[in-house]
Order: C-alpha cells, then structure tokens, then sequence
C-alpha cells in the first residue's frame, strides 16, 4: 500500500487531496496548524493526523518516515491580508511568508529525501499562478511561490530518479483565498475537490519533472 504525506491537509486543497488518496487505498498521514481541524478531517476521511508547524524543525522531525511514495507540501501563508503593495509590506511578516512557503518544503523534501529516493516517489509543491503573474498586491505571496518554483525545478533537475513537480491549482474557494479578499464573495470559484483529479493524473502518468497547471491536466489527453 503506497504512503504519503500531506501538509496542510485539516482543510481546503489539501484535505480533499488527503481524501483522494484515502479513497485509492493510500496510507496517509497529514499535518496542519490547527489540531482540532485536522483531527476532525482525520476521523472523517481515514488518515494520520499528526498536528504541528512544518515550519518547526522538531515537528518535521515528528514526520519523518523511513518508508514515503509521496510528499505534498500544500501547507501555505497568503501572508498580510488585507494584501499590501510591496512597498509598505512588513518585512517581518514576509520573512514568515518565506519561512512557511518555501523554506519549510525545501527542508521537510531534504529530511524525506532518502525514503523519497529509495520508493522512486513523487514531490509535489503547490503552487499558483501569482507565481507567474504581476498582480498588484500578491508581491510577497507570489514571490514566495516564484522561489517554491525554482526550488521544485532545481530538485527536479538534481533528483532525476523523483518525479518532483510545481502545481498550479488555480483560484480555488478556500479560507486562505478568502482572506485574500477580505469581505468579497468568492463562491464563484470552484471547490478545492474539482482540482483533485489533475494530481491524481500526474500521479497515474508520471510526465517529466516540472511546473504544471491544475486547468491543462484537466483536459483530456
């Protein structure tokens, strides 16, 4: 039965991936901030909750595993909201958006390597089209996943034998999305479950390392 990992998995984009898997006979264990929430999704979906802050270096060493298919670093910070301009962005609060989104998944791929490496699994860091795109405000979110980008790249590059990907998931309706406008109704956007097939389909094809969108792997091949 192949294990996984998921970070950020009490709610949104990365509880409907911890079900997912579930639902395909996976082993999954899945960590978040809020230990209430993820050990209510844990009872619901059938997973390990293992709660903390991937950004804690005692608590990835509490995920560690000897035996791992497949890591999701899903676990993200949008950051200041209301969304600030770069210009008066508090830097404090930048270095965290840093700390959770890219130095967390950099050092919870490095501790998990080995086990990574040893099943020939798969890493998958998600991303966002703020990444790619100027838009006013995102500057230190979108920068943050910009630098996530490089860092799949370049593991990508350097771990020929893994299959690391970057996922673009598009703008989905979850809290962290919410509070990226404060006040607004974002019930037009598409559930969390609706992007959920374009990583089974990287998981099932195994196409070449790389930056991926949850929109293109949604359409038939």
């Amino acid at each position: 039965m192949p294990t996984a990992l998921v970070t950020g998995a009490s709610a949104g984009l990365g509880r409907a991936l911890a079900a997912a898997l579930v639902g395909r006979q996976w082993t999954v264990t899945g960590t978040g901030r809020d230990a209430a929430a993820l050990e209510s999704a844990a009872r619901e979906i059938g997973f390990t909750a293992v709660p903390g802050d991937v950004t804690d270096p005692a608590h990835r060493a509490a995920l560690a595993r000897s035996e791992l298919d497949l890591l999701v670093n899903n676990a993200s910070s949008l950051g200041v909201s209301p969304l600030p301009p770069l210009a008066r962005y508090p830097l404090a609060d930048l270095e965290d958006v840093y700390r959770v989104n890219v130095f967390a998944p950099l050092a919870l791929t490095q501790l998990l390597l080995p086990a990574l490496t040893a099943a020939r699994g798969a890493v998958i860091d998600v991303s966002s089209d703020a990444a790619v795109e100027a838009y006013e405000g995102w500057g230190g979110y979108g920068s943050a996943k910009a630098a996530l980008d490089q860092v799949t790249a370049v593991l990508g590059v350097e771990h020929p034998d893994l299959s690391v990907y970057a996922v673009d998931p598009g703008d989905l309706r979850t809290a962290m999305h919410q509070r990226a406008f404060p006040g607004e109704d974002i019930s037009d956007r598409p559930l969390p479950e609706t992007a959920v097939p374009a990583f089974l389909r990287l998981l099932d094809e195994r196409p070449p390392s790389g930056r991926y969108r949850a929109a293109d792997l949604l359409v038939p091949a």
